[in-house]
């Protein structure tokens, strides 16, 4: 920074030291961030509709849907080439990259994380990418407002707090829906729901809507009102529809996990991209509605347009046959998931948001057409509000964020008529695929990692520690062949510690030896070179391995055998010790970052 910049942004923290409280200081930068996610919104949104209208508008309608087959190739090409040629390094993705950065990086996002998605998300899904933009706008907005907290000195806690603004007014520029929007950020972000909190996100949430209000006018993108009442004798459908559902949720679960693990087997990025680009092109030639986002698709199945809804396809001329239509809504259902999974697999850059919606529309729809057309049962239900339904408790089971997923139904709905429905829904949605696969899709590969971020202070704390800042060196070795009188003058005479620990050559630790394992004889003169440290030395109560054991993970191990100090091995050799004391101290340091936000 050029020293006259630096001196300006001194005068201003002072300034604002003197001046304005902290937390008014927060409500003030809570207003940007959700101004500037609303802006990031609209832009990746302006881009995205812009690419799609000049390609289908030009080169599809007027020349052949072959077009279909070769545009999303090239969209990830473009997207492969700008990551490489432009940032160098990868672009991340999205939301998992947020929830890393608030449970392992300090809440700290690099600055590239400001432009990289703005030009690599429109690229992907304007060209044909079926994927989805929230996760893509949502970590530009976190980078944003992490890079602004940084550079006005804001504590951890405050930076992860703004981090949550800025997914919140993402939401609520994409949506219209600024309550949704702080029920997501509180869910998915794991925020604690007090004023502190609350309030930040109520201003960004406003700020990026009254922002998408001004750029985009009333335009939203799920536009529907409520035609059809709840009537009391669906409850057993929508009973059974939460478990539709949940099946849905795991199955775009574990199809997404097995071809990412696939391909990432892949060591030529090549290969990925002309395996993943060219099976994504064939399904969207062959089925159309699963090109981009997907809201159009949404659009017409919730005004039963079928037609517009399941587009030109081999299948086109039988979907005046119902159970024709209800079999295209399933494979839109399988197929969503797997052409979703190879956008990003393949190397493009999208979320997973607009997907699970549009999952979620087809199958309740197709459940309820399923329903009305069973013989001899006579059953009529609102293949709208079943549609409607359908998506909350396929983003409840897939995100885990069941208020979020009844809420935004409610709020683009205009009303509060569905609320009964969508509660049974989403809950057993929720209850049904957290029993089978425990962690959301966007915590999944965290949480193996043990780098979770959840509700609980505790663990989040322990999470957030480094190992590499508890390990204390100031341990004097010595080596299995040492004597005793070897021993006491060149380690005990040089060590304020009463540990020593059993090193062979190549440093590979053996064990351990205590001060009073050798207080008894240690001035016994005669015993200094017919006692070696291979007789006197034993085992540690256990060991601290430094590629596999978490923050966690190592308290319970204090715990369990009572050591004050345990020793650390990396690949075998040893590295140090961890007290207890250094732990609980470290632990205490971060408890206090990560929970003060002062007045």
């Amino acid at each position: 920074m050029p020293r006259q910049k630096k001196n300006i942004l001194t005068r201003f923290l002072i300034w604002r030291y003197k001046n304005i409280s902290q937390r008014n200081f927060v409500y003030a930068l809570s207003l940007i961030i959700g101004f500037l996610s609303g802006i990031a919104a609209v832009i990746i949104k302006n881009l995205t509709h812009l690419i799609k209208y000049i390609l289908e508008g030009n080169l599809v309608v007027y020349y052949h849907n072959i077009f279909y087959f070769v545009f999303p190739l090239i969209g990830i090409l473009l997207t492969i080439l700008v990551v490489k040629y432009i940032f160098k390094k990868d672009v991340g993705f999205g939301i998992p990259t947020v929830l890393h950065s608030i449970s392992k990086k300090k809440s700290i996002l690099p600055k590239k994380y400001m432009f990289s998605n703005l030009i690599t998300a429109p690229l992907t899904v304007g060209f044909g990418g079926s994927a989805g933009l929230e996760g893509p706008t949502i970590l530009t907005g976190a980078s944003v407002g992490t890079r602004l907290s940084k550079l006005l000195h804001m504590s951890q806690s405050t930076r992860t707090l703004l981090i949550g603004c800025a997914a919140a007014g993402a939401m609520s520029s994409i949506y219209k829906a600024p309550i949704t929007a702080i029920i997501f950020a509180v869910e998915v972000f794991s925020l604690d729901l007090t004023l502190v909190s609350l309030i930040p996100l109520l201003l960004a949430s406003s700020s990026a809507v009254i922002t998408s209000h001004f750029f985009f006018g009333s335009t939203i993108l799920l536009h529907f009102q409520l035609k059809d009442a709840f009537v009391l004798k669906d409850i057993p459908y929508y009973l059974l529809l939460g478990f539709i559902t949940s099946a849905t949720c795991i199955y775009f679960t574990k199809t997404h996990f097995f071809i990412q693990e696939k391909f990432h087997k892949f060591k030529n990025n090549v290969y990925r991209l002309l395996i993943g680009g060219i099976m994504i092109g064939v399904l969207v030639f062959i089925i159309p509605p699963l090109y981009g986002e997907g809201f159009q698709v949404i659009n017409s199945l919730l005004e039963e347009d079928y037609m517009q809804a399941l587009g030109t396809n081999f299948f086109d001329k039988y979907l005046q046959n119902i159970w024709m239509v209800i079999g295209l809504l399933v494979g839109l259902v399988i197929f969503k998931a797997i052409a979703t999974t190879l956008t990003t697999a393949s190397g493009g850059v999208g979320g997973i948001f607009s997907p699970v919606l549009f999952v979620g529309s087809a199958i309740g729809q197709a459940f309820s057409l399923l329903l009305n057309n069973l013989p001899f049962l006579n059953i009529e239900t609102s293949t709208r509000n079943f549609s409607l339904v359908g998506m909350a408790g396929v983003m409840a089971g897939m995100l885990h964020a069941p208020l979020t997923a009844i809420f935004l139904i409610a709020e683009i709905t205009g009303g509060y008529k569905l609320f009964i429905p969508l509660m049974i829904t989403a809950t057993i949605s929720f209850i049904c695929t957290k029993y089978f696969i425990p962690h959301s899709i966007y915590t999944m590969q965290l949480a193996k990692r043990g780098e979770l971020i959840t509700h609980d202070k505790d663990k989040n704390v322990l999470m957030m520690m480094e190992i590499e800042e508890l390990i204390e060196k100031n341990f004097v070795p010595v080596t299995p062949k040492m004597s005793l009188g070897k021993m006491l003058h060149e380690a005990v005479v040089n060590c304020s510690r009463n540990i020593f620990p059993v090193i062979d050559e190549e440093e590979n630790f053996l064990g351990v030896v205590l001060l009073d394992d050798i207080r008894s004889i240690m001035f016994e003169s005669d015993m200094y070179e017919t006692v070696h440290v291979s007789e006197i030395m034993h085992n540690a109560p256990t060991i601290i391995n430094f590629e596999e054991d978490s923050m966690e993970q190592i308290m319970q191990k204090f715990q369990n055998t009572n050591a004050w100090n345990l020793p650390v091995i990396h690949q075998k050799k040893y590295v140090g010790f961890i007290s207890k004391s250094k732990l609980l101290t470290v632990y205490r340091r971060k408890l206090i970052e990560v929970t003060s936000l002062k007045n």
